[in-house]
Formats: C-alpha cells, structure tokens, sequence
C-alpha cells in the first residue's frame, strides 16, 4: 500500500489498523468514520466476537475485513495475536472500538514515532477526554498523559541491559506504560515478541517483554485518539480494581492503604485541581462543586486500587463482584523473562 501524498510520517510498506469489536455502536461508527479521512491508506481489519447490534456489517460498509470469532474465543492478547497474523501490513496499528482518531492525522503521526529510532517496535499515543467528559475525567487524562512528555515532544524509551534484568515492579508508571488503544506494533518485532494470552493488561505485559528482548518503545503526543468514559461512582471503583488487581498482576504493585499516604495523596490531587481550576478562572461556587467530584472520584479510585491490587486475598465471588469486567479470577503472570523465549525452548526441544 502506498502512502497518500501531503503527510510527513515514514514511507511505510504496508499499514493495517485493527479493532478488536463487540457490538460497537455508535462509537464504533464515528471510530470507522474518523479513518475513512487519514492521510495514510490502510487495510482495515476488524475480529469481531459475538456483536448482535449489526457492528460486522456497519464495519464492512467502512471498507473492513471482518474476522467473526465467538464470544467464547475473545481474549485480549490472543485475539490481537489474531489480527496480527491476520493482518496484511508490515505495521499494525490498534484501536479500541470507542478510540476515536481526533483528526485525518492521526495515523501518519502514529506512524512517524517509528522513524524516531532504528530499535522502536512500538508506538503510542495518548487518549483526549471527549466533548462532553466531566471535568474530573478531563483532569485526570490530561494530567497523566502530559507526564508521559512534559515538553510535549515524541519520547523514545528503551531499557539499558542491566535493567532489563530487573524484576517488572522497577518498570510501574511511566517506564511500562503503553496502550493498544492507540497503538502501532511492528510486524517483524511481534513475530519475535507476541502478545501474551493474558486475561488483562496485555498491552503493558507486551511493553515489558518488548523492552527486555531490546526493543524501544515511541510515545507520539500529537498521535490522540478520543477516548474518555464518565464511570458513576460505583462503576470507577469498580474499573479502579480490575486496574489495581492488573497492576498486582503484571508488575506485584500493592496499593499503599496506610491513612498517611492515602491523605497524602488525597491533598494532592484536590491542591492540584484547585490550583488548575482558579488558573482557569472559575468561580468560587463551581469551583466548590468540582472539587467535590473530584474528591469523589479520587477516593473511588483508592479504594478500588486498594482493594484490587490485594484481590489475591479476596474470595472470587467478592473479585467478581467488584470487578467491572465480571472478571473473578486472579492470575500472576510470571515476567521472568520475555515471552519469545519459552518459545525458543520449545523449538530446541
């Protein structure tokens, strides 16, 4: 496939964008028109696992290959494995059905973040709070993301070889971080580094077996994607233990629970939406009342990372209850080493 003139990205062979899919709905129409306008041509390729809102068919009328698998075969990193091997390009990018490109762009600079080392196998992008997010969800996205690159410019990361013998919990927060909500993966590097058949997180369990075999991965801020959700209450908590209990999973983080660090942590986030909301000139009463949702949120958040990052101590009916995703299990993933290498063994053997 040949790249549309006008853009600056790389001169890439081939490019697919692939979505995992299950009844996408208007999100996934908006997703599927926004990458009808890139800059770059593509193979469009969606597995979809079970949708019963006409998902396979509005995808088809975007231009898709549609892949229909069962409910019953979706998994997140085997069904990526999937469209990988599915896939026609020599770079994949990833979406979520609901991660919608911000503008025609998108793709040619998601792309670009390969060019920026000759190690780079994986690039990413951040997630923009919709329209209409709520003012703690917007907080929240625009404050993590801007970490990833204070001075706003594309950031390479890879691990020196004595660090790449470290244990996974030297790689929490920004050093093993990566999505597949937004993302591209290099062909010739998954061949070497699959995705692992994970239950969950299997977008950070790649980052971290992709560092460790020598590669590089490309954070690219100006490659967004809209990409927020406004949880109640009970549903943040809730996403907050399936992230908390991942955590716990990939990287054996516990989630300090001690009153001091947890006030601690609580001044903070309210000191620094307070400091954000009277930069931006907001008055004193909806001032008030946005602290409190963000006071809300925050303590929602807490708990559910407390409490999922020790869901090995928990009962599975109580994980699956606190769960968002339904999910009762709890599995450690073992990240001695990276997941070409059992592979390797096997061929030997």
């Amino acid at each position: 496939m040949a790249e549309r003139s006008g853009g600056d990205g790389p001169a890439v062979a081939g490019v697919t964008v692939a979505i995992p899919v299950r009844n996408g709905g208007e999100l996934l129409g908006r997703t599927l028109r926004s990458l009808s306008a890139q800059t770059v041509e593509h193979e469009l390729l969606v597995c979809d696992s079970g949708s019963r809102d006409g998902s396979p068919g509005l995808a088809r009328a975007h231009g898709a290959r549609v892949i229909e698998i069962p409910t019953s075969r979706f998994s997140h990193g085997g069904t990526r494995n999937m469209l990988m091997a599915e896939a026609a390009g020599s770079h994949v990018a990833f979406l979520t059905q609901d991660a919608e490109p911000e503008d025609e762009r998108w793709l040619e600079r998601l792309l670009a973040g390969f060019s920026l080392a000759a190690d780079v196998a994986i690039v990413y992008g951040p997630y923009r709070p919709r329209r209409d997010a709520s003012l703690p969800v917007r907080l929240e996205l625009e404050r993590w993301f801007a970490s990833l690159s204070p001075a706003g410019a594309p950031v390479v990361e890879r691990l020196s070889e004595q660090r790449r013998g470290r244990g996974a919990l030297d790689l929490v927060g920004r050093p093993g971080f990566f999505t597949d909500a937004n993302a591209g993966v290099l062909r010739s590097a998954w061949q070497r580094v699959p995705f692992r058949e994970v239950p969950y997180a299997e977008d950070r369990v790649l980052a971290i077996d992709m560092l460790r075999a020598g590669y590089a991965k490309a954070y690219v801020p100006e490659a967004g994607v809209l990409h927020s959700h406004d949880y109640t209450t009970l549903e943040e908590l809730r996403r907050s233990f399936d992230e908390g209990r991942a955590l716990r999973e990939v990287y054996g983080w516990v989630e300090p629970a001690a009153p001091a660090p947890v006030l601690r942590r609580l001044r903070g986030e309210l000191g620094q939406a307070r400091r954000e909301l009277r930069q931006a000139g907001m008055p004193p009463p909806a001032r008030a009342a946005a602290l409190a949702a963000v006071g809300r949120r925050a303590c929602a958040r807490m708990l559910g990372a407390a409490l999922g990052s020790r869901a090995d101590m928990l009962p599975a009916t109580l994980r699956r209850g606190l769960s968002l995703e339904r999910r009762g299990g709890f599995a450690a993933i073992d990240l001695g080493q990276s997941a070409e290498l059992p592979a390797k063994r096997e061929a030997q053997t």
